[in-house]
């Protein structure tokens, strides 16, 4: 009887254990791309204190669970992890299959009720874009090759998906904006753009389309490249008009600066100084101007230097003196008109002499020197 107690109180503990271990939560949605495909789950972690927790995640396909002991059917993926999450890529699950998905809650004493969803590869996963898009220009046209989209095993998935993949092909001037971009749907790996301009610049981005579910993936990177052919008569003469005004500005240009560090130059070096008005009237006359001018040589503008001695100037006045007083007798008996014509003869003489006198005088002196 007591050990019947026993296992009771042990068998309510344990169900109060297992009904405060809580189910994870928010398991409703596959992360999957393709064939990649990751379950994820939320736990609230005010309830994992004092606690080690841990997951575990399993996978059946429908078909095995509607038979009566499916419970050997069920494979597990992830045991006992730590991550809220579980990746089911390596499961190998059939795209087209219908599966179950279940995880729950681990401690070392109990492990909580089971939360499964149902998934279908081929319904939820998400399509990806094209793996590669390449543009080439052929001529006046574009050729794009497109790669398909991989699975986790590097196949093509237009295998798994019986050749209902198509593609939404964009493609645009690169100066307009994507929105008013043209529109082109295949089936085709390799597409030719036909109805393009010459030497115009294109921008191609490829979206993949799954029919049977439309499904519709993101847009491939976008790739640009320009179209080859002649060039058009009307362009090359706006190009011509383009480069022609472009070397005027830049011929212009070069002008306005080389004027520009010419008179930097000059008035660095040659500044406009105006000199003052008394001196620009003295230089507006020529004699002035010879006066301002440097003289080449010191004898130009210097006189010579004459000597004379006391006793000869003493000797010229006492001749003068005695010209003078002979002068005034004469007058005294003669005309007037005589007398002054005597006297102007007599008076050049005497300078004539002095003159003279002084030449020797100075040539002597030269000489000295």
């Amino acid at each position: 009887m007591a050990a019947f107690r026993c296992f009771g109180v042990c068998l309510v503990l344990l169900t109060g254990v297992s009904a405060d271990l809580r189910c994870p939560e928010n398991v409703s949605t596959v992360d999957s791309l393709n064939t990649r495909y990751v379950l994820r789950w939320d736990w609230p972690h005010e309830t994992a204190v004092h606690q080690n927790v841990t997951f575990t995640a399993q996978y059946i396909a429908e078909r095995l669970y509607r038979k009566p002991r499916h419970e050997k059917y069920w494979t597990t993926v992830c045991v006992d992890v730590l991550e809220h999450r579980c990746d089911f890529t390596g499961a190998e699950l059939q795209y087209l299959a219908l599966y179950l998905l279940r995880v729950c809650t681990n401690t070392p004493q109990q492990s909580s009720k089971w939360i499964q969803i149902r998934f279908c590869p081929d319904k939820h996963a998400a399509l990806g874009p094209p793996s590669s898009v390449r543009l080439r220009s052929v001529k006046e046209h574009l050729e794009i090759n497109i790669i398909d989209p991989l699975t986790s095993t590097n196949q093509s998935m237009k295998t798994l998906l019986d050749n209902n993949l198509s593609y939404l092909i964009q493609y645009w001037r690169r100066s307009e904006e994507p929105q008013k971009a043209k529109v082109l749907r295949t089936k085709n790996n390799v597409v030719m753009l036909s109805d393009l301009d010459r030497q115009t610049w294109y921008c191609v981005r490829v979206q993949s389309h799954y029919d049977f579910y439309d499904k519709t993936s993101v847009f491939s990177d976008t790739h640009c490249t320009r179209t080859g052919g002649q060039m058009p008569h009307w362009q090359i003469f706006l190009y011509f008009l383009i480069s022609l005004l472009l070397c005027f500005l830049l011929v212009l240009l070069l002008s306005f600066c080389f004027y520009k560090m010419f008179t930097l130059l000059k008035s660095t070096f040659c500044p406009a100084i105006h000199l003052p008005d008394h001196i620009q009237e003295l230089w507006s006359s020529d004699s002035r101007k010879q006066q301002l001018l440097a003289p080449e040589s010191p004898e130009s503008v210097c006189e010579p230097l004459v000597m004379a001695s006391v006793e000869l100037d003493a000797a010229v006045v006492n001749t003068e003196d005695q010209d003078t007083s002979s002068h005034s007798w004469h007058g005294s008996g003669d005309s007037g008109v005589y007398s002054t014509e005597e006297d102007s003869s007599h008076r050049s003489d005497l300078q004539m002499t002095g003159r003279k006198h002084r030449e020797e005088q100075h040539d002597g002196t030269q000489l000295e020197l």
